[in-house]
């Protein structure tokens, strides 16, 4: 029986500034382009997922509002199953301001609005998972959420794929049980700095590829648009490749190339048929 992969995590509504630079402390600097798109990394990764072949369920929550509805209907077409998505009366839809450089880097900052309104009632969405079944989770989440959601899912046999990122410290008994924890250079540090040392850590290395233990797949070589969603592509479509079967060496390979074909596109996700001049 293949499993899903259920994505317990973040969606925002994401706006674009492209600009020559990012400014400086105190620094202005104007935007030579603004533009709404579609973002968080838990919608993200559980729409890399669904591409990827996987069954795929978003966990998480909306605002009451005009952006919530649109979002529930985008990933529906995409074929990411929404039925647990929920809509959140006091809080809008999450937000997240991307700065777009010259050399394509990017800069984020994210007001979590209802994605911060996940609690542990919530959670009682896990209670169905199984042995084949994977929980993916980015790290935009309350603490606590990923400590008790990782603990239910491992109660129930499933596979804990967590993305520490944004990096914030963890428990190592919760950062244990997931396999793999996945990490940036830039986060890899950080849990360094924190005396931390995993033997389940995959490393996401740019251009350099990305590193499993003793896996080693290099990145594949591509003209670079928007790096936004490069990270969220890979850790949805390893997970996917996971759950349907995948070694490890297989699913990183099948990652590597989903990150490449995600920074050929502006935004974190494809664009719809719609989007691209299509019928």
């Amino acid at each position: 029986m293949t499993g899903r992969v259920i994505v317990l995590g973040s969606l925002s509504q994401d706006l674009h500034l492209d600009m020559p630079r990012h400014p400086h402390t105190g620094e202005t600097v104007m935007s030579s382009d603004i533009e709404y798109r579609f973002g968080g990394k838990g919608a993200n990764q559980c729409v890399a997922a669904a591409r990827a072949g996987a069954p795929a369920l978003f966990i998480g929550k909306v605002g009451d509002d005009a952006q919530g509805e649109q979002y529930r209907n985008r990933l529906g077409r995409y074929g990411v199953d929404t039925s647990r998505l929920q809509v959140q009366p006091d809080a809008p839809t999450g937000t997240a301001i991307i700065y777009i450089n010259g050399d394509h880097d990017n800069m984020i900052v994210v007001a979590p609005g209802a994605n911060h309104k996940i609690n542990s009632d919530d959670l009682s969405a896990l209670d169905d998972l199984t042995a084949d079944d994977i929980l993916l989770m980015p790290n935009e989440l309350q603490p606590q959420i990923v400590i008790e959601a990782t603990s239910r899912a491992r109660e129930r046999g499933a596979r804990v794929v967590l993305n520490l990122a944004p990096y914030d410290s963890l428990p190592v008994d919760t950062l244990a049980q997931c396999d793999p924890v996945i990490v940036n250079e830039h986060e890899h540090e950080l849990m360094r700095a924190d005396g931390v040392e995993l033997d389940n850590l995959l490393i996401t290395l740019g251009t350099e590829g990305s590193r499993w233990g003793e896996l080693e797949v290099p990145a594949v070589a591509v003209e670079a648009l928007d790096t936004t969603g490069a990270g969220d592509a890979y850790c949805g479509t390893l997970a996917a490749r996971l759950v349907l079967g995948d070694s490890a060496e297989q699913a990183m390979v099948a990652a590597s190339a989903a990150a490449a074909a995600c920074v050929q596109h502006l935004g974190a996700q494809p664009p719809l048929p719609e989007e691209n001049g299509q019928a």
